[in-house]
């Protein structure tokens, strides 16, 4: 009862979050004459359906990488169990955190040993870092910086720090995925001792023993991963790949229902910088910081705030706000089990 009611606070604290910021800017955009101007017709239902589809999508990519990343050793039901539940950590938590940290506790139900867990949960975060590093280039050869960043020409300093944000965090995501890579693969023991020294510095000691852990990590999964086959490597990718992919394109989907002749590339390269500085968020799954952000950045295509802001609420009801249901109807049922298993071990 306890955990049931920890999750429940968790669960309402990116609630509270979001609903102040979304209420913040309907009481300063919203227009009820431009909801009053929408037309739910066939075409506005059905690419909000597409969205959900491409939700589906996101999932079915996720649970692709837990299964392929295990050699078949896990389900495609248990894939997708681990895989919602790991987004509704991502959901209640910061961003900074996210699910996959906690992927292995997951996977330890589903039959995955600590070790053997620890590694796929590390190769999951890698995969992911070094999407967001090859995938920068080929978004600036789709779209200039200018018309990525220049998205408020009434307040140019709000462009210029969004364009700062994007690069400095873009930095820090390949300075990580280089130090995965290096203590993964080529020099395990002296990277992880690396971070430690770094670490044991006074003003980062709060750190230290979660960079222990990681260090332990990097070296574990470098001794796992050093036979794995390119197409293990290759099916891995190409799970990441649909993952995120379909991601971006629910707010194509959306677009498609409000704005149909759309720059459907610009809306798709406009969602790799949001969920750049997304990685960031200091709230539980980005919650208020992602409504702003949506509204603020895409308010320029579509000439209304207020139909900016009602897009960003209804990709956040179906990229965030439905994960936070699905946990909450899952977890309880998982927490349950778990005892059940003890007791009955404890039995035997």
């Amino acid at each position: 009862m306890k955990n049931q009611g920890n999750i429940m606070l968790k669960t309402l604290l990116p609630i509270v979050f979001g609903g102040i910021a979304v209420a913040y800017m309907m009481t300063r955009d919203f227009d009820i004459e431009t909801w009053r101007t929408i037309d739910w017709n066939f075409q506005t239902i059905s690419c909000i359906i597409l969205a959900l589809i491409f939700t589906l999508g996101r999932e079915t990519g996720l649970a692709w990488r837990f299964r392929a990343l295990s050699d078949n050793f896990l389900g495609w039901k248990q894939c997708f169990k681990i895989t919602l539940l790991c987004e509704f950590v991502s959901a209640i938590t910061p961003t900074t955190a996210g699910g996959s940290a906690v992927s292995m506790v997951f996977m330890k139900r589903e039959g995955i040993d600590a070790g053997r867990g620890t590694t796929l949960t590390m190769t999951t975060i890698f995969l992911d870092e070094l999407f967001f590093v090859i995938l920068c280039p080929i978004i600036f050869l789709l779209e200039p910086a200018s018309r990525l960043f220049g998205f408020n020409t009434g307040q140019l300093q709000l462009s210029v720090g969004f364009k700062s944000a994007f690069w400095i965090v873009w930095g820090l995501v390949c300075l990580w995925t280089i130090i995965l890579f290096i203590g993964i693969f080529i020099k395990p023991d002296f990277v992880g001792k690396t971070l430690i020294k770094i670490f044991s510095l006074k003003w980062l000691q709060h750190w230290k023993k979660d960079i222990e852990k990681v260090a332990g990590d990097m070296a574990l999964t470098g001794r796992e991963l050093k036979y794995k086959k390119m197409r293990w490597w290759a099916e891995a990718a190409a799970a990441t790949f649909l993952s995120w992919t379909s991601r971006f394109l629910v707010v194509n989907a959306i677009f498609l229902a409000f704005l149909p002749f759309g720059d459907q590339i610009l809306i798709f390269c406009r969602q790799f910088v949001v969920w750049t500085l997304l990685t960031v968020s200091p709230t539980p799954g980005g919650s208020g910081v992602s409504e702003w952000l949506f509204t603020t950045y895409y308010g320029d295509m579509l000439g209304s705030v207020s139909i900016a802001l009602i897009i960003a609420v209804i990709w956040r009801l179906i990229s965030y706000y439905l994960y936070l249901i699905t946990g909450v109807i899952m977890v309880p049922n998982w927490i349950k089990q778990g005892i059940m298993n003890k007791t009955k071990y404890r039995n035997e």
